[in-house]
């Protein structure tokens, strides 16, 4: 039974995530309800969290926060939700409690998923089921701009989700991009779903979440600092395939996000830049020391995004020794192709069987039917060689 997503937002404004006591607890079983009571209540076996929780556990504005939410047009989304994300989150965060990562050994604490999420605009999972993100410096040159435009151009082709933060600079013209070439597009706030930062970017981001998501791992109202842009960055890398990074100095905060990506399992990947300036040193110091993979156009992060992490692990085992064409198959087409059958059925039927949207499904269903493993009737797909009238 799910749990009501008053409690689900009473533990999201009492406590910050990321929260390792309270993803152990909903992992050992216990459910949204039954630790928002507990917190309210001071339960003894809440451990940690009680100690998490004592400065704000009486802070419940549940209602509120959904009204305020709602106010905006955007809502709640908790892992009892179809929408929430899981399979990308646990992919993400599985690899992370794995320990063979050596780059989150400064920040292992928050290595965990969000336990609730705000969103404004489309359905999030469609989104994300194949994303990559692109993010960068602030300071960004024409040649940042430029480069950023062609890539995601390039990704938004074959119907990529271009995630980022919402920031100026790389991120900015990562969002534009995306929307100017019809492509979906989802920015990560550092603030409540209600605010907007920064606040020159309002259009842009009402844009954003018509055509694509707005999203915060944030109760209402709640303002962007410092540490919230830091755990901003995990979520960002958690929820995509692979992160590219276009335009970084040496310190550039964006390099977090790399970082995370790096930690979590996700593919790391840099942009080079011009020699003459110092705007792309993080860049090619990643690059330099095997950390990111030099990138310079869409084709390549396709490839590498591709051919790294395609399938999940416990699922490659069984498919590596099928002699059938599914050996050959990304996650997503593999989704797709399963969705298909004998009887010839159509791309809105194969897309709710996959649980992807219309639009990439048409566009892997082509590439499928080029590559003679998906036949095509008039509107209708079929299976090569399983088709029965």
């Amino acid at each position: 039974m799910s749990s009501k997503p008053e409690s689900w937002a009473y533990l999201n404004r009492v406590i910050e995530g990321p929260s390792r006591p309270l993803q152990e607890l909903l992992s050992a079983g216990r459910d949204a309800d039954d630790i928002a009571r507990g917190v309210r209540t001071r339960a003894k076996w809440l451990g940690e969290l009680g100690r998490q929780t004592q400065a704000r556990y009486n802070h419940d504005q549940s209602a509120a926060d959904l009204e305020a939410a709602a106010a905006v047009g955007a809502r709640l989304i908790s892992p009892d939700d179809q929408e929430w994300p899981g399979a990308e989150l646990d992919q993400a965060f599985g690899f992370a409690a794995t320990g063979r990562s050596e780059h989150l050994r400064s920040y292992q604490a928050d290595a965990v998923p969000p336990h609730a999420l705000w969103a404004k605009g489309a359905d999030l999972t469609g989104l994300v089921a194949q994303s990559v993100a692109v993010v960068g410096t602030r300071a960004v040159t024409r040649y940042g701009v430029e480069a950023t435009r062609q890539i995601v151009a390039g990704l938004a082709s074959h119907q990529w989700t271009v995630v980022s933060g919402g920031a100026f600079g790389i991120d900015t013209a990562a969002h534009e991009a995306a929307l100017a070439a019809g492509g979906n597009t989802v920015a990560v706030a550092a603030c409540g779903i209600d605010r907007v930062y920064p606040a020159r970017n309002a259009a842009l981001l009402e844009r954003i979440a018509g055509q694509g998501c707005v999203l915060s791992e944030y109760p209402p109202g709640t303002t962007p600092q410092r540490h919230r842009f830091l755990t901003r960055n995990r979520l960002v890398a958690a929820l995509t395939a692979g992160t590219v990074i276009v335009e970084a100095a040496w310190r550039s905060g964006a390099l977090n996000t790399l970082s995370w990506a790096e930690g979590l399992g996700r593919v790391a990947m840099a942009v080079p830049g011009p020699i003459t300036g110092a705007g792309s040193l993080g860049c090619h110091e990643r690059i330099r020391s095997g950390r990111a993979q030099l990138v310079t156009g869409a084709d390549e992060i396709r490839a590498l995004l591709g051919a790294v992490g395609a399938l999940d692990v416990t699922q490659q085992y069984e498919l590596a020794f099928a002699a059938t064409p599914a050996q050959s198959l990304s996650r997503n087409e593999l989704r797709i192709f399963d969705a298909c059958g004998s009887a010839a059925v159509s791309a809105e039927d194969i897309a709710a069987g996959a649980g992807l949207p219309l639009p990439l499904v048409v566009h892997l269903l082509m590439d499928l039917h080029r590559r003679a493993l998906i036949g095509r009737e008039g509107s209708t797909w079929f299976r090569v060689g399983e088709h029965r009238d």
